[in-house]
């Protein structure tokens, strides 16, 4: 795990700073103001980028649930309406796109259909992302590498042979891969951290982390484990209304996790013994033989 793959004016990769993703999604509930919110606790939190999922809801809702009914923030709506009271439109996607130029934070979003990619395009983001439930598709693979932008790759729900086929297909140029395990919240005893080890192993691409546990000492150890960088979905309160709001982290949970994330850095160090000059005096006063 060597290379290394340049986001906008980041570089991801080993020995590099680990690149910090707060993953938005559909936390925001269809409002703008919302998402700046999330935004705004973000770049607080000191993190790189923060992440959006875009469908086209006729394209990726199977057709028998266009019309099942279901109880929601607006009252009850069929799921194909619901679908899209959650996706935001160009006006407002141009909005954020202003507000994180603004504040100097990069953006993009996991594309979920070729329409998607191509929306997301008018907007230049630095990259893209293709979630695990996407790593099957590689007509969708190829239409995001195709871009010439970098492409993150997650591993959710996924076996090794769809993992070895997707990166057959689209090649390791400008590509990185996240370990997830796609449940939400996700058990401790199903994180199976050591696969940012193996993946390291197997593939010369910068290896990340997607996390869906509830706390943070977990990814604190995926960054110990060799993770370039990671994701975390976020949110306002843990109690709003979505799916993924439960598996979320909240602001101070967000600066919390950053923060440490730079001290377990700095811990790693680089595997050279050395006698630290912090160390000289306990040295010269606790050690009987020289």
């Amino acid at each position: 795990m060597s290379k290394t793959v340049q986001i906008g004016n980041v570089t991801v990769g080993k020995n590099q700073p680990i690149y910090v993703i707060a993953e938005i999604g559909i936390n925001h509930n269809g409002s703008v103001e919302v998402a700046k919110k999330m935004i705004d606790g973000a770049y607080i939190a000191g993190c790189h980028a923060v992440k959006f999922q875009k469908r086209t809801p006729e394209l990726c809702v199977p057709k028998d649930q266009w019309n099942i009914e279901r109880d929601t923030p607006w009252g009850r709506m069929t799921y194909i309406d619901y679908r899209y009271k959650v996706e935001f439109d160009y006006s407002e996607y141009d909005e954020i796109d202003r507000y994180c130029k603004q504040k100097g934070m990069q953006w993009f979003a996991s594309c979920w259909d070729e329409q998607a990619v191509e929306f997301i395009q008018q907007f230049d983001t630095p990259c893209y992302k293709a979630a695990s439930a996407s790593l099957t598709d590689h007509k969708l693979l190829n239409a995001m590498i195709s871009t010439g932008k970098p492409l993150i790759i997650s591993t959710g729900m996924s076996t090794m042979d769809e993992i070895d086929a997707a990166v057959e297909e689209i090649g390791t140029e400008n590509l990185l891969i996240a370990h997830a395990t796609s449940a939400y919240p996700c058990k401790v005893d199903e994180l199976n951290l050591k696969m940012i080890h193996t993946l390291g192993e197997k593939f010369d691409v910068p290896i990340g982390y997607s996390g869906h546990e509830t706390g943070l000492a977990t990814t604190w150890a995926a960054v110990a484990l060799g993770a370039t960088f990671v994701e975390r979905h976020i949110t306002l309160d843990r109690a709003m209304w979505g799916t993924d709001q439960a598996a979320s982290v909240e602001i101070g949970g967000l600066m919390r996790l950053v923060s440490n994330i730079r001290d377990v850095e700095k811990a790693i160090g680089d595997g050279v013994k050395r006698l630290y000059d912090s160390e000289l005096s306990s040295r010269a006063k606790l050690r009987r033989v020289v």
